[in-house]
């Protein structure tokens, strides 16, 4: 049967001539590019490992195994370059057993230097270089379900919903062309989350019945299956793979937007960048349950994985936890015509290495791709076969497009995809949050059959500034509250949108970037780089999507104000608020998600907000002038490009 064992420890790392021993997962990134400047290091580095002879056994295939090595990898075995491969976000494989001797040299060259061949080259992000995600021995019977096609299981399952029951289309793929006359069979078995089997086949295309589905139904039950699938011959198991499934219907509509299993499911959501402070893209298990924690503490529904593919643990969490997610793959910012067949080997390995996630409703073929006006015929053309090829591989998802701010509605790319949405950031690089609501009026009047989203949207917040009039630009806290409060009030106008997706989750390093006082940063987030601060428009968002009862004083960090009169937010998701300031009553106000109150402040102001038995608090100064530090130092609201 199969197995595994991980090479992740005592690298011989190589840059620049000097060597030092690291573990995996490794970036060389990981500082000089999070500190701005726009000048880390883009380049060719090595890892070498020096490899005793596996245990293989009698009738097994031994594969290398990488799950993330960006953005080139040349891998040598023993002095003889055996694979290369040209995504950075993406599982990949070589067979090694006929090349295995009693001492082995393992030695991986890892290219993220700049190119026109590789996707991506331009954008707003840092494309950190490095083996960043597990590597592996991987062992199998010498007849297996393949691992030879763009880095799949061998084996695809989608799911189809007709009334109370469900059906499995299952699909297999093996190493061997003709398993019946080798005397070999597949053989299926559907598991409950009780370990029940509760349905079977066989066939290497087959549908398998499900009376009385439990649906995977979002958040709030994402109910999953496991379908075991294996080789055998015939009472004995060859090989064995099990897969999670869970069976859903779901559609996009123009003017009701998003529908799960039939029913209305508006999503509403965020967009995650991989990276943390001091470790870049070569993150633990750990920090990914991290992120998903604190993703479903905000209350979203749904995810944006951008711009790239994510590690197949946290496709696996998504599974889990029932977050719809978009998927892309890394098109962005630059069509490269050197570069069109990169796009379609990514969609190839995206598609087939996660085609069997329940939780992903769409493929997004490319992001801000009009943001340079170059090779407009060739981008389209691209833009076209890809949709072509996303459609035959895969006919149970439509597919979405990420447009640019400045592309016009009118543009021809947008209305290849499926759906498609848009990064607007209107009132944030350009004023008047007003302009939100013209555009999504025009768009939806111009084009009423065509489903519009909101893929990216947000204002820069730092929890260090601050501003008694937040206004555009400042990078305050403040400000980036009082934007999204506009834009949630502004979606919830818009009913028809499929889904939105604020910008960011967390911060995340763009080493391009010079803006708040701390280079080589995106401050977007709703929550720091580092996860340590959730910064008040976290609560604002868990106050209009979260049902864990909770209450939440704004403005903890501006201790210090040099205004008489202050102003004091409170979010929550209860219906009536007061406010206390040195234990007397403010006021008490009845709404929804966000309350304001104006206080008068004393020297020092104990101020406590109460919802029922809810209690926040905080410790506020008056001064006799603004605190310099609370003003942004390089503060324009100026893009990356």
């Amino acid at each position: 049967m199969r197995r595994t064992e991980k090479l992740m420890s005592n690298w011989a790392f190589v840059r620049n001539g000097k060597k030092h021993l690291v573990d995996l997962p490794h970036t060389w990134n990981a500082v000089d590019g999070q500190d701005g400047g726009n000048d880390y290091f883009r380049g060719t580095c090595s890892y070498e490992k020096q490899l005793l002879r596996p245990d293989v056994r009698e009738g097994e295939r031994v594969y290398l195994q990488f799950q993330g090595v960006n953005a080139s990898a040349n891998v040598i075995w023993n002095g003889e370059s055996i694979c290369t491969h040209h995504n950075g976000y993406s599982t990949f494989r070589v067979d090694v057993t006929d090349r295995i001797k009693d001492q082995n040299t393992l030695k991986v060259e890892v290219d993220n230097s700049k190119n026109r061949n590789v996707y991506p080259q331009v954008a707003d992000f840092t494309f950190y270089g490095g083996i960043y995600r597990d590597v592996e021995f991987l062992f199998v019977p010498t007849v297996h379900f393949d691992l030879d096609y763009y880095g799949g299981q061998g084996i695809m399952v989608s799911s189809t919903v007709q009334g109370r029951s469900g059906k499995l289309h299952v699909r297999a793929y093996t190493n061997v062309k003709d398993l019946e006359s080798g005397g070999y069979r597949i053989a299926y078995e559907l598991r409950d989350a009780q370990d029940n089997k509760v349905g079977h086949g066989e066939g290497c295309d087959t549908v398998i019945e499900v009376p009385d589905a439990h649906l995977w139904n979002g958040i709030k039950d994402p109910y999953l299956y496991r379908l075991i699938a294996q080789i055998k011959r015939g009472e004995e198991t060859i090989d064995e793979i099990s897969v999670c499934c869970g069976i859903r219907s779901f559609s996009f509509d123009a003017d009701k937007g998003f529908y799960l299993n039939g029913k209305s499911y508006p999503l509403r959501g965020v967009s995650r960048h991989q990276d943390y402070k001091g470790y870049g893209n070569a993150i633990s298990k750990e920090q990914m349950d991290a992120d998903m924690e604190l993703i479903r503490e905000v209350g979203a529904n749904t995810i944006r994985l951008a711009h790239y593919q994510h590690d197949q643990y946290f496709y696996d969490l998504c599974d889990k936890y029932g977050m719809v997610v978009w998927a892309e793959i890394p098109y962005i910012s630059e069509h490269m015509p050197e570069g069109r067949e990169n796009t379609f080997m990514q969609m190839k390995e995206l598609i087939v290495q996660n085609y069997n996630h329940p939780c992903i409703v769409t493929w997004g073929l490319s992001n801000e791709i009009t943001i340079s006006p170059k090779n407009k015929a060739d981008m389209l053309d691209n833009h076209h076969k890809l949709q072509a090829l996303v459609k035959k591989m895969d006919d149970t998802r439509p597919t979405t497009l990420a447009c640019y701010a400045m592309c016009h509605p009118f543009h021809p790319v947008t209305k290849i995809s499926d759906i498609v949405a848009w990064n607007l950031y209107l009132g944030w690089y350009v004023p008047g949050l007003f302009l939100n609501d013209l555009f999504m009026k025009f768009y939806h009047w111009k084009y009423p059959r065509r489903a519009l989203g909101y893929s990216e949207y947000g204002a820069e917040g730092m929890p260090n500034l601050h501003s008694a009039r937040p206004r555009r630009g400042d990078h305050s806290e403040e400000y980036q509250a009082k934007y999204h409060e506009y834009m949630l009030n502004c979606f919830e106008r818009h009913p028809f949108l499929w889904g939105t997706y604020v910008w960011n989750m967390f911060d995340f390093a763009a080493d391009a970037r010079d803006q708040g006082g701390e280079p080589g940063m995106n401050h977007k987030g709703l929550v720091t780089f580092d996860r340590r601060i959730k910064k008040d428009s976290f609560y604002l968002y868990k106050a209009w999507w979260s049902e864990e009862g909770f209450i939440h004083l704004c403005g903890k960090r501006y201790k210090h104000r040099a205004e008489k009169k202050t102003h004091v937010t409170v979010y929550t998701n209860q219906k009536e608020v007061a406010l206390y300031n040195n234990k007397k009553l403010v006021g008490a106000k009845k709404g929804r998600h966000a309350f304001h109150f104006t206080v008068k402040l004393e020297e020092e102001n104990h101020l406590e907000a109460r919802a029922g038995k809810l209690r926040d608090s905080a410790v506020i100064y008056q001064t006799d002038r603004p605190r310099a530090e609370y003003k942004v130092k390089k503060g324009k609201s100026q893009n990356w490009v």
